[in-house]
């Protein structure tokens, strides 16, 4: 019984402890870009030491990571929602990428940091798996939209879901689109 007590006491302090990282993160991150802000800094912030941060990430794009897969998981949901009741398929594919594109825009430079992360991030880190998992779920939403009233089949559908993802992915990741706006990349997706 004191056991369980203690593993329990020390799961929820180990939590407290990552939702302050992430919450020094997220602050951070959003007043300066990742860039611009140094473990250290984030440590400070979360009231712990540099090691203890580097217990639970390994490095800052973990870090962003685990601050924006929140985020994204957020703004799909969103889209899920905004598509439920669209007839046109095209008109609900963007429904459901036009939240992405919102939430890889609020801070370009992170989002950015964010997407080369995600693809070339170290896919045996939680935070990585989950940013992946997260585009699956992207996939999955934006095929099963296509799959309406057998439109087309689900093997078609997979495959239009991971082109609209890739293409998603490079214009929300390329330098010529730093300055775009969200309505920018939104056309050039939908187009």
């Amino acid at each position: 019984m004191a056991f369980q007590a203690a593993q329990g006491r020390r799961e929820r302090n180990k939590q407290l402890k990552l939702d302050r990282i992430s919450a020094a993160a997220h602050e951070l991150f959003a007043e300066r870009g990742i860039d611009e802000v140094t473990t250290q800094q984030i440590a400070d912030k979360a009231d712990i030491g540099t090691g203890t941060l580097f217990l639970y990430v390994k490095t800052k794009g973990e870090l962003l990571l685990l601050v924006r897969n929140s985020l994204y998981a957020d703004a799909l949901e969103r889209g899920r929602a905004n598509a439920e009741n669209i007839p046109d398929a095209l008109d609900a594919v963007m429904a459901i990428v036009r939240p992405v594109v919102e939430c890889n825009r609020t801070q370009v430079d992170n989002g950015r940091v964010y997407l080369r992360e995600m693809v070339f991030g170290d896919p045996a880190e939680p935070h990585h798996r989950e940013a992946l998992t997260i585009t699956g779920q992207t996939e999955e939403a934006v095929a099963a939209v296509l799959c309406r009233g057998a439109q087309v089949g689900e093997e078609d559908a997979a495959t239009a879901a991971r082109v609209v993802s890739a293409v998603m992915f490079l214009a929300m990741a390329a330098s010529v689109n730093v300055a775009a706006s969200v309505d920018e990349i939104v056309r050039d997706i939908r187009e």
